[in-house]
């Protein structure tokens, strides 16, 4: 237990040291948010060619590195960014499968990795030294471990095990939550079988191939509370959530997400990339999906809560598909009487939807209709509740800033809105003073919204942190003050599509 306790003592250090706040801004303090600038100071090239070799990334204060997924390279690229203005490449941590997820505390990385052989087979949790890049220990994970991450206190290493079935369908793996006990190197791996034939309820969804529920979830992402109880994961074509006791490392419920109105006035949507308008914004009779992707917990004024960013996704396999569009669907003329209005291509026909769910009342006919991912940020209670959901605020925001990159598709304006909009992939937090800001990143058009949640019932939007040379914001990490390099907050944006990573400072203006 020599080495665990080496690694108390560092972990115990840098929790003392972020207590302390070394920026301008002093801790405790209001900040007027309105009056905070985010200045891109550093950027790097994580390999070339096609897509892949950036993905999630970690940032470790002791070392002042980052480690990138690179699954191309079936490697941890590491980046000294001690001068993020200039970053310069480290020595790689070659890996035994495909890294999907990353994870640091004190000076323990975390990697996921799925099982290179057969992706349905089950991957491993492998735990790397950052000083030393030595490999420690491995542990057993479920099937494809698509993210991991450290509870707060460092004593649990939490796996997201998405279980995702082969593309004929003939194989469909359980999805499950691993939790490793770094104290007493235990693996625990927390599956959902008990709630197999549950009515979950409120737009839960479990409709895979014959599939039990255990193996139509599939988890997705992670977020702890501060207090290393709880964990909430993301269950995202589930359009859930599910709750973990990290003390008795069982799975305790599930919570259905419900769905969004788009008839509502603050849920607007464009649906169509053929009616030659970008940003045609109406209000339609479609439900949404929430169906998040990323997702962190945070606690404003004592209070915890549950942010997510509502990317959508379908079920698309040789062997099984949910996808259609809607003008090939068969609607209920009672309760939809100018359905061949609807369904013309400039209205709702290209709009992609699910067969999966609709057809209320099991005549053949289409009863609802559904689309995939909220197009939106949702703040949630720690029981699933809406607190607040930035509706259709990301397609105003990016329309009325730059029309130009409104849902676009490698550049081609509102060629994703047919699809999921902006897709909102990836979701994280910071504090400065008594302030949360939260930042959104945008998979199709690109760049990471900043918003002051300090008042999570009314959050005001900041700024697009956004350069068209780096292209599919993958992974999105905050670096607070007191372990950042340059003793000022940083924002760390990773992009597949580009193979970029860029470095943000937050800066307060004039």
């Amino acid at each position: 237990m020599k080495v665990f306790r080496r690694f108390t003592v560092a972990i115990a250090t840098l929790t003392l040291l972020a207590s302390c706040h070394f920026d301008d801004y002093g801790g405790g303090v209001p900040v007027d948010a309105s009056t905070l600038v985010f200045k891109k100071i550093g950027s790097l090239s994580n390999g070339s060619g096609d897509e892949g070799f950036a993905e999630i990334s970690a940032y470790d204060p002791i070392t002042q590195q980052l480690f990138i997924v690179n699954p191309n390279d079936t490697e941890v690229s590491v980046w000294n960014i001690s001068d993020p203005t200039a970053p310069v490449i480290a020595v790689a941590i070659p890996v035994n499968g495909i890294p999907n997820s990353v994870a640091i505390h004190g000076h323990l990385l975390a990697v996921a990795l799925e099982n290179a052989a057969d992706k349905q087979a089950n991957g491993t949790i492998a735990i790397y030294d950052t000083i030393t890049q030595l490999l420690l220990y491995t542990f057993p994970a479920g099937a494809l471990p698509d993210m991991v991450t450290f509870s707060p206190d460092g004593r649990y290493v939490v796996a997201a095990n998405e279980g995702e079935p082969n593309d004929a369908y003939t194989n469909d793996p359980e999805g499950s939550v691993s939790i490793i006990d770094l104290v007493t190197r235990q693996v625990t791996t927390a599956g959902f079988s008990a709630f197999n034939g549950q009515e979950i309820g409120n737009g839960f969804r479990v409709f895979g191939k014959n599939a039990t529920l255990a193996q139509d979830v599939e988890p997705e992402y992670i977020a702890i509370t501060e207090d290393s109880k709880t964990a909430y994961v993301a269950l995202q074509e589930n359009n859930g959530l599910a709750i973990v006791d990290l003390t008795t490392k069982t799975v305790t419920s599930l919570v259905g997400l419900g769905t969004k109105n788009h008839l509502d006035a603050r849920n607007t949507l464009d649906a169509s990339n053929k009616d030659a308008i970008v940003g045609n914004l109406q209000n339609w009779p479609v439900l949404g999906l929430y169906q998040p992707d990323a997702i962190t917990y945070t606690t404003i004024d004592e209070i915890g809560y549950i942010i997510s960013a509502n990317e959508g996704d379908a079920r698309d396999y040789d062997g099984f598909s949910e996808e259609k569009r809607i003008k090939d669907l068969l609607l209920d003329p009672t309760v939809f009487p100018n359905a061949a209005t609807l369904q013309a291509n400039e209205n709702l026909g290209r709009l992609k939807t699910t067969i999966a769910n609709g057809d209320i009342d099991g005549d053949g006919d289409f009863d609802q209709l559904y689309c995939y991912g909220g197009r939106s940020f949702t703040i949630w209670d720690t029981s699933g509740n809406i607190v607040y959901d930035s509706g259709d605020l990301i397609a105003r925001k990016t329309l009325e800033i730059n029309p130009s990159l409104f849902n676009n598709d490698e550049g081609e304006a509102d060629d994703r809105s047919d699809d999921k909009g902006a897709e909102p992939e990836a979701v994280a937090t910071l504090k400065i003073g008594e302030t949360t800001l939260l930042f959104v990143g945008l998979e199709r058009t690109g760049g990471v919204l900043a918003f002051d949640i300090s008042n999570p019932v009314a959050p005001v939007f900041l700024d697009w942190l956004i350069d068209t040379h780096d292209i599919g914001p993958e992974g999105l990490i905050t670096i607070p003050a007191s372990q950042s390099p340059t003793a000022k907050d940083l924002i760390v944006i990773t992009h597949e599509i580009s193979n970029t990573v860029s470095i943000y400072e937050v800066r307060k203006g004039a």
